[in-house]
């Protein structure tokens, strides 16, 4: 006999369905303004004739619906994985998927991930994304203060190594995340990750940058360095460790730490974080990509 659920239970397996979304230059425009990777070849020529979208053109479309939350309150995004298949030629019409593929308790929290399937017109994978959405075990529980502020960062229990390993560095300058940036990014409806006062009614003290952004910009130095061999084969595997802030100075960084051979290929696997300007580390993990 099968098992029962409620129609409201969050359980693995179930489906929260999908979108259709135009990949428009607009939508590109809006991809740039909210990150500031303004490759040429998301506007310009590519190899492939035309515009190609930023691989995480559709960064975000794990979070269309927030009915797989199990509360709003104190959620972090705490982990990110990411297989690209398919580059995306701007004019494109992509399909999502979304279904939650794991729940799971890791000290005082509880996790639920969310798998997100993209597809082209044609049928095609483009991209396979896990989202680790961290989550209160009682939210509903009153608390004093912030559920997470400033002075976590600085606990010697948060420094992470990473990046000591001799190897080929990649970079790109670091920026400011600008309230205008987050809107870009995370609007155009307020919320915590663009407003100040919806952060603090969630029980953050400033705007808490949405991680995805972080993501992005790791996603961005890799299609630099890599360009169509991290489109077609590309993989990340992020841990989303601290919180970047409003206005906080941040910016990606790698390390190529080793080659290995794939078929007539070689992957390059690439240690990588983002970083603030104070050395404070906001994602730590790798990324690999495709040398042809």
């Amino acid at each position: 006999m099968g098992t029962q659920y409620d129609r409201n239970e969050i359980y693995v397996g179930r489906d929260f369905g999908g979108q259709t979304s135009d990949i428009t230059p607009e939508l590109v425009a809006t991809y740039i303004a909210g990150t500031g990777d303004d490759n040429p070849w998301y506007r310009d020529s590519s190899p492939l004739g035309g515009p190609i979208a930023p691989a995480l053109i559709l960064h975000s479309a794990v979070y269309r619906t927030l009915d797989w939350y199990l509360s709003v309150y104190g959620n972090l995004h705490a982990c990110q994985e990411w297989d690209l298949f398919a580059p995306v030629k701007v004019g494109e019409r992509l399909t999502t998927r979304s279904v939650i593929v794991d729940r799971y308790f890791k000290r005082d929290r509880e996790y639920v991930v969310n798998e997100v399937i993209v597809t082209n017109a044609a049928g095609q994978i483009v991209s396979r994304s896990r989202t680790h959405q961290s989550f209160l075990i009682d939210a509903s529980k009153p608390r004093e203060g912030f559920v997470i502020d400033r002075s976590r960062e600085k606990d010697s229990k948060r420094s992470f190594k990473i990046g000591e390993r001799g190897g080929e560095p990649i970079e790109a300058p670091m920026r400011r995340i600008t309230e205008e940036m987050c809107m870009a990014f995370s609007g155009p409806a307020r919320n915590y990750h663009n407003d100040k006062q919806k952060a603090i009614e969630l029980g953050f003290p400033e705007i808490v940058v949405q991680g995805m952004l972080s993501v992005c910009m790791i996603a961005g130095i890799m299609t630099k360095r890599f360009g169509l061999g991290f489109l077609v084969g590309g993989r990340m595997d992020l841990r989303l460790v601290n919180v970047v802030w409003g206005n906080d100075v941040t910016g990606p960084k790698g390390l190529i730490v080793e080659r290995r051979p794939e078929g007539a290929r070689t992957r390059a696997e690439v240690e990588v974080w983002c970083e603030k300007s104070d050395g404070t580390k906001s994602i730590v993990g790798s990324a690999s990509a495709i040398e042809t």
